[in-house]
């Protein structure tokens, strides 16, 4: 069955709950996940019907630049439908192989999405490419194809609305992602549209190859731009250093808890997963600086959403240690905007 139903969502999101963090409650999850599953629907059906009318009117009216347009957007289908499988997938509760949980099967679909439109890209570089090469006579393509693609780009500029609308309301990297490749498809369709436009009043057949191949680069563009950004989540990096200032001004809210550095962040879909370390006054009980580190981490959790854990390690005021783990101090963020 390849919806899921509605009930089987909120058990699993029950289910998730104790270990997502103190952070993230049972309505927010629940609310997000049928956020991602009404975009991928939308976004499913919308892409179904504009391919399958590009393909088919492409064809009839002679057009390969046409036809292109409909394969990209049936990588669109594609993309949805692995959307709704991974959004089943995502909200299984932490288990022994997966102790952070299976978020990061967000971020590995949206990877899987930037390879699917690189490959379209690449399949129709090559049928161009072999099309101008050929030589062969071609004929000019039909009115038809004129109103495919202008009701294409009406559809296309609703979809991508949809999906970037969800997508920055429910911080989904693969919303997102499927949001910039469908404002990519508007202005591919707007492409073919000025070509076909030209071949008609030109007479030019040979104007829609070339459109095509146009189309087709800047298809395999965009493939590698969804991949740059994903890339940062799987290597586990984090290019914003205004969490990093907030984790800081935490800790210099917090009586007691001086010197944070060590601080780590990593996201798994759109949670926020924290290690830093601070340190105490070397006199102080294990109980007196457990309960600051306690205080640390609730300040932390109520400066950033959507926090998956945090790890605080507790050290003696002045320790000094070699050959740790990198991560940043308060120092090195201030550096760096200078």
């Amino acid at each position: 069955m390849i919806f899921v139903l509605k009930s089987e969502l909120l058990l699993w999101a029950a289910a998730a709950l104790p270990k997502a963090g103190k952070g993230i409650t049972f309505s927010c999850m629940t609310k997000r996940l049928r956020a991602i599953r009404r975009a991928s629907l939308i976004s499913l059906w919308g892409n179904a019907i504009l391919a399958s009318a590009k393909i088919t009117v492409g064809l009839l009216a002679g057009s390969l630049a046409v036809v292109g347009d409909g394969i990209d957007s049936s990588t669109d289908v594609a993309i949805s439908f692995m959307t709704l499988l991974v959004s089943r997938y995502m909200v299984k509760p932490s288990d022994r192989e997966h102790p952070f949980g299976h978020g990061r099967a967000e971020t590995i679909a949206t990877s899987a999405l930037a390879f699917i439109v690189f490959f379209a890209g690449a399949q129709l570089l090559l049928r161009t490419a072999g099309q101008l090469v050929s030589g062969d006579r071609r004929e000019i393509p039909a009115v038809a194809a004129v109103y495919v693609t202008a009701f294409s780009i009406a559809g296309k500029l609703l979809l991508a609305w949809s999906q970037e609308y969800f997508g920055k309301k429910h911080d989904s990297q693969m919303l997102i992602a499927n949001a910039r490749n469908m404002r990519a498809d508007v202005l591919i369709s707007a492409a073919i549209l000025a070509g076909l436009f030209f071949t008609l009043i030109l007479e030019l057949p040979i104007l829609d190859p070339i459109t095509a191949l146009l189309v087709s680069l800047w298809i395999l563009k965009e493939g590698l731009g969804i991949f740059r950004k994903v890339n940062m989540e799987l290597m586990d990096g984090n290019a914003d250093p205004a969490l990093y200032r907030l984790i800081f001004g935490a800790v210099r809210a917090v009586e007691g808890a001086g010197n944070p550095h060590r601080a780590r962040i990593r996201k798994i879909a759109s949670l926020y997963d924290i290690d830093l370390d601070i340190e105490v006054s070397p006199r102080m009980r294990v109980d007196e600086a457990h309960a600051i580190a306690v205080r640390v981490e609730e300040a932390i959790r109520a400066r950033i959403d959507n926090v998956f854990d945090v790890m605080v390690h507790v050290e003696p005021e002045g320790n000094t240690e070699e050959n740790e783990s990198y991560g940043l101090s308060e120092n090195e963020i201030q550096k760096d905007e200078t």
